[in-house]
């Protein structure tokens, strides 16, 4: 597919739930695949409605290919029974976030897939394999991913266009669990699709949240025989938010190794790192974490037992981390971690039953607890590192940063097996 020199967001017509149908939006609702701690929030979900979207981004069977199937199934169903229905005309939507004086607003859209869209973090690829199993089986976009771009922040182009259309009525609005109000209009004026078509043709992107959805949405287009810029594979389902004018809030994305015992991964320093135990409750172990200068995590074994460490060896920072990488990148937490304490110090395996990546740090401490393995608790980095790096085709180490707050799962999806979308 040939680049384009702007984003392509594309009108379609979104696929919701029939209100009548459901005991309430958010009982339908969820979190993205993979921030649902598994199994115990899928079965949350699951118990909240009988049609909670939890049973097609997460289906359970006892192999892959059956797992894709039943979400397949399911979707035909729900379908075919009018418990979701499909919008009578292509339309982006407006979407919006609101919690205290957190605002977010966005537009959910096809965006295609040769646009100007930076990556900050490679995938792993067995996940984007499942994933793309999945979509490729039910022929759908369940959730949008999360992309930013940097507008002027001023009521503009297509910050104009949200900006009218949240005045009036929306289509849906619900709040969930967490606290978050959302709502969501549909744009089908066409002054307003050219407005907004015009002002993202001269922007370029970067990968919030979604990382492993957008390399399935690229794999997927490149696996299909004969597609064409035109096909609805070329495209995939996006909130794109102007950051300028509603900033992203950033948070760390925490790793859960199982199999690794905090007596062991202690031990294994060996003076690689300055390791002091923290008194105290998490949250104070938090607040530690983020006053200490340079490198610095905690390691946790459960709820009251905290190691803060900090001041890494630096002939062992020298020899481990790649150096043609710029600075700022070689001193990232994350850099740090990943080659020198998982690759050199504790030898663990690059694999997702070896690594277990969680946002939440409560979940990820009672994890660690639960299996008598290692929590390690990580700081966030700055949008803006992250987007410097991008922009020199620099990536992070997976999973280093957690933007949000993340687009809702089920408010609206994309199906590909017809040409109306």
């Amino acid at each position: 597919m040939t680049s384009t020199d702007g984003l392509r967001l594309l009108p379609f017509r979104g696929l919701r739930y029939a209100r009548e149908r459901v005991s309430s939006l958010t009982a339908v609702m969820s979190p993205p695949y993979d921030v649902v701690v598994r199994p115990d929030g899928v079965r949350h979900l699951e118990t909240a409605d009988p049609y909670n979207i939890v049973r097609l981004i997460l289906p359970h069977a006892a192999d892959p290919t059956t797992r894709h199937r039943q979400a397949a199934d399911t979707l035909h169903r729900w379908r075919s029974e009018g418990v979701l229905t499909q919008d009578a005309e292509p339309a982006l939507y407006v979407y919006e976030q609101r919690a205290g004086e957190v605002l977010q607003r966005g537009l959910i859209g096809a965006l295609r897939l040769d646009g100007p869209v930076l990556p900050h973090e490679g995938v792993i690829p067995e996940v984007v394999e499942d994933r793309a199993a999945l979509m490729r089986a039910a022929a759908a976009n369940f959730e949008p991913l999360l992309l930013s771009y940097r507008g002027e922040g001023t009521a503009t182009g297509a910050t104009a266009v949200i900006e009218r259309v949240v005045e009036g009525e929306p289509l849906l609005a619900t709040t969930t669990e967490d606290g978050f109000a959302h709502r969501l209009w549909a744009v089908t004026d066409p002054a307003d699709l050219t407005a907004i078509d015009d002002d993202l043709s001269r922007r370029q992107a970067l990968i919030a949240d979604g990382h492993h959805r957008w390399a399935t949405y690229q794999r997927l287009y490149e696996q299909l025989p004969g597609a064409t810029a035109g096909s609805p594979w070329a495209s995939g389902l996006v909130l794109l938010v102007d950051t300028a004018r509603y900033p992203l809030q950033v948070r760390a994305i925490h790793r859960v190794l199982p199999h690794l015992p905090p007596a062991k991964a202690l031990a294994d320093l060996a003076g690689a790192f300055r390791a002091r135990t923290l008194p105290g409750e998490l949250s104070a172990a938090l607040e530690a974490l983020e006053e200490t200068p340079g490198t610095a995590f905690v390691l946790a074994g459960g709820p009251d037992s905290f190691h803060l460490l900090d001041r890494p060896d630096p002939g062992l920072l020298d020899r481990t981390i790649r150096r043609d990488r710029p600075e700022v990148w070689r001193q990232l937490d994350a850099t740090v971690l990943h080659s020198v304490l998982l690759d050199e110090v504790w030898h663990i395996p690059d694999h997702p039953s070896d690594i277990g990546y969680l946002h939440h740090t409560g979940a990820a401490v009672e994890q660690a607890a639960r299996h008598g393995g290692t929590a390690v608790l990580m700081r966030a980095t700055s949008e803006e590192t992250v987007r410097q790096l991008a922009e020199h085709g620099v990536t992070m180490p997976r999973k280093s940063t957690s933007f949000g707050p993340k687009p809702a799962t089920g408010l609206v999806l994309r199906t590909l097996d017809d040409h109306e979308n």
